[in-house]
């Protein structure tokens, strides 16, 4: 349904002209007609789906002129973005119409400056619970003149435990209004709201043919245990999306990836609760601005980012919710265009729960295998190839045979000279491709275990910076171990844990993986340094270790040590 045929003032068609909609999304042309008539209204949709504009639009078209300093219409949002994201379209909605005032509210933010928003007369509201409720107690926002109050994503008030505050602010506002609620759920809590706070509510829903739009192609990778990070640095160099978000269920983990990923020269940023505004907002600016181009963020930070040109999404964690996944996805594929989704799944059990969200949001996830080192490397040469022979073509520069010829007469050939200059900047490209390796099948049990584990290896030891004196475990080295390397429990031998440091007997032919993916990470909250054992010296020569505390034993193979390997295998 054209956005014309929904009978609305021309000042609004002249804004939808402006931000180039035309076409009405299926939640739009449902929900619009319904709320200009002043129903209450129950809208069943999900991220992506466009229901800014059926609850925005509404909602300008609502104001009454001659009481433009009054609050008229009233929008709570789960989070700082999203409030944000809601209030900057409302602009766009009424530009056409200077009557109407929005004004965002939210914490985190100089409530001094809201306040002072306030006072020079707002007509529409867009806040958090919890702001909202500071601005009431203040009596620097007054809601008895409210005709319309939204809920906007209420399951996600909910379960962030906004009940009580949404309760309190209901009752400042009259009962006669008219009371919206968008949601992608409805649990038991949001029909207690329907039914204690809506008048004969009309629920709209879209069609369940899917949970996930179509213009997203969903894919998942079977990656080894501990190796997710390289995975996804592979994938990041293989695909080479302008503009991707990276999804992790903690915030620990954002600040951890965001670190790791920015250390191997990603233009990389993190998003999570802890942040402040000032750099929630900085970093969000640089995201839109492609300033960096890959966001990474746990899914209550992300709510309310909307960015067209998301090229990919890439689920570095499983979700926690069937439904966090619909919403990480429904940030790429937008605006007409296709997005593709990347979920890395750690083991049997994370591609089960895949399964199980598959199934839920009747999507269809594609298994691939992870491109190979050299699969990126052969991509990366092939395209500076290519573009050496472009700038050939062009002439572009032409002027540097001169300096090619000095160099001839020098007596280097020219053959040797495009060799260096290739290599250079091949190796620039290919700088940052990690060594992924894949661990292989034991014969006949279709069971994986890394290469180089048996009987006759050779083994040498590795010195970790960590020891008693920072409370460290031999389960917290050994789990450590596994995480980072992929290796199972059992490839590593004899742990010695001192007062300061801890030797791991580990296999020779993975020392040089072991050191690599062991660098900067952490062991019980402490970041180590890890090296090669070369035994510790005094002037005389004896060992360091004979006038240190005696040191704690363990052996990957004791009861105690497997018993707490199990679980990393």
């Amino acid at each position: 349904m054209q956005f014309k045929e929904l009978g609305l003032s021309e000042e609004i068609l002249k804004a939808m002209e402006k931000i180039g909609f035309e076409e009405a999304t299926e939640i739009q042309s449902k929900t619009i007609p319904l709320l200009m008539e002043g129903r209450d209204v129950i809208g069943r949709s999900h991220t992506g789906t466009g229901k800014t504009a059926a609850f925005g639009i509404p909602a300008v078209a609502s104001i009454d002129k001659a009481r433009r300093n009054t609050v008229q219409v009233i929008i709570l949002c789960p989070t700082r973005e999203l409030a944000m994201q809601a209030c900057d379209e409302l602009r766009k909605f009424s530009e056409f119409m200077p009557w109407v005032n929005t004004c965002a509210v939210y914490g985190g933010a100089d409530i001094e400056k809201q306040i002072f928003q306030l006072k020079k007369g707002v007509n529409i509201v867009v806040g958090t619970p919890g702001r909202v409720m500071d601005h009431i107690s203040r009596r620097t926002l007054k809601l008895d003149g409210i005709r319309t109050i939204i809920l906007d994503e209420a399951d996600e008030m909910l379960n962030m435990g906004f009940r009580e505050d949404i309760e309190t602010i209901l009752g400042f506002v009259p009962e006669e209004r008219q009371t919206v609620l968008f949601s992608a759920t409805m649990p038991e809590q949001i029909m207690a709201i329907t039914e204690q706070y809506q008048t004969d509510p009309v629920v709209v829903g879209t069609a369940e043919r899917s949970r996930t739009v179509d213009s997203v192609e969903q894919y998942y990778f079977d990656v080894p245990a501990g190796r997710k990070t390289d995975a996804l640095q592979m994938l990041l160099l293989a695909y080479e999306p302008k503009l991707s978000m990276i999804f992790c269920n903690t915030k620990r983990m954002v600040d951890e990836l965001t670190e790791q990923l920015v250390s191997k020269g990603f233009k990389a940023a993190g998003l999570h609760g802890d942040m402040k505004q000032s750099s929630r907002t900085q970093v969000l600016n640089s995201f839109k601005s492609g300033r960096i181009n890959i966001l990474i963020a746990t899914d209550v930070a992300a709510r309310g980012i909307d960015v067209d040109n998301v090229d990919a999404v890439f689920n570095y964690d499983i979700p926690q919710d069937n439904e966090y996944y619909i919403h990480r996805i429904g940030r790429t594929g937008r605006a007409g265009k296709t997005g593709a989704a990347y979920t890395l799944a750690g083991g049997r059990r994370q591609v089960t729960e895949l399964m199980d969200i598959a199934r839920y949001t009747k999507a269809h996830i594609e298994r691939r295998d992870l491109p190979t080192r050299d699969d990126v490397i052969n991509a990366k040469t092939s395209a500076v190839i290519e573009k050496i022979k472009g700038y050939a073509d062009s002439g572009k520069y032409a002027d540097y045979a001169k300096v090619l010829s000095g160099l001839e007469a020098e007596g280097y050939s020219v053959n040797d000279l495009a060799a260096v200059l290739l290599g250079m900047r091949i190796s620039k490209e290919i700088r940052t491709v990690p060594e992924f390796i894949t661990p292989v099948t034991r014969r006949g049990t279709g069971r994986e275990r890394p290469e180089g584990i048996g009987k006759n290896r050779k083994n040498v030891k590795v010195e970790i910076s960590v020891g008693r004196q920072n409370k460290i475990a031999p389960n917290y080295i050994l789990g450590a171990l596994v995480d980072a390397t992929g290796l199972a429990g059992k490839s590593f031998g004899r742990i010695d844990i001192y007062d300061k440091f801890t030797t791991v007997e580990i296999p020779e032919a993975d020392k040089e993986h072991v050191l690599d993916t062991m660098t900067g990470t952490k062991i019980n909250g402490h970041k180590i340094k890890i090296k090669l054992y070369e035994g510790r010296e005094r002037n005389d020569g004896k060992d360091y270790r004979r006038f240190d505390k005696k040191p704690r034993r363990h052996s990957s193979h004791n009861n105690t040590t497997k018993r707490n390997s199990k679980r990393y295998q």
